[in-house]
């Protein structure tokens, strides 16, 4: 009589291969992380949206407001300064992107800026409605400032214009006390990820 040896198998393979979607399984708090950023986007978009096709048209004194620079620079005024200064380095490299940036000065000039300006908010002055405005207000006519700088130097304006890009500040800071209603709601969504 022979005698079979029985080989051990060491591997089996699985018998329900899983999904994506049966292997990620999101909390209520990453769920609502993942809504927050995605109204945030969609403002983002909106402003590029109305700005290119509305607010070009509309111009005083030959100067019109620049609505993806306040969202950009009003979401990273809510997120502070860890989340904030990331955000506004990726968000500025895709407003470059889209065309409607200035030049590619402006992702530099809007990541520092907004940066120092949250930071410095952060520092010394308490989180409300107003500090909140009045900072990101400030640093978009900065912004603007920088960016005629930039442009002088680039040979790409002329300096009779700098009075052009002050008035696009100031109206772009008027923008400002709407827009803040907006994304402060959407801000809150999942509660405070940061604390002062």
């Amino acid at each position: 009589m022979i005698f079979k040896r029985k080989t051990i198998q060491d591997f089996k393979p699985d018998v329900n291969p899983s999904t994506f979607s049966k292997t990620v399984r999101l909390s209520r708090q990453q769920k609502q992380e993942i809504l927050k950023w995605f109204l945030y986007a969609m403002t983002f978009l909106a402003a590029l949206v109305v700005q290119d096709v509305v607010m070009s048209q509309l111009r005083l004194f030959g100067a019109t407001t620049d609505l993806p620079v306040c969202v950009l620079l009003l979401i990273a005024m809510l997120e502070g300064t860890r989340v904030g200064s990331l955000f506004l380095l990726v968000s500025s490299t895709v407003y470059y992107f889209t065309g409607s940036s200035p030049g590619p000065y402006s992702v530099g000039i809007l990541t520092i800026l907004g940066t120092i300006t949250v930071m410095l908010r952060q520092m010394y002055l308490h989180r409300s409605k107003g500090s909140m405005v009045a900072c990101t207000g400030i640093a978009l006519v900065t912004y603007e400032i920088g960016v005629f700088i930039s442009g002088l130097a680039a040979g790409r304006t002329i300096l009779p214009r700098f009075p052009v890009f002050v008035f696009t500040g100031l109206y772009s800071a008027l923008a400002l006390i709407p827009l803040y209603s907006v994304l402060e709601r959407i801000s809150i969504i999942g509660g405070d990820t940061w604390k002062e």
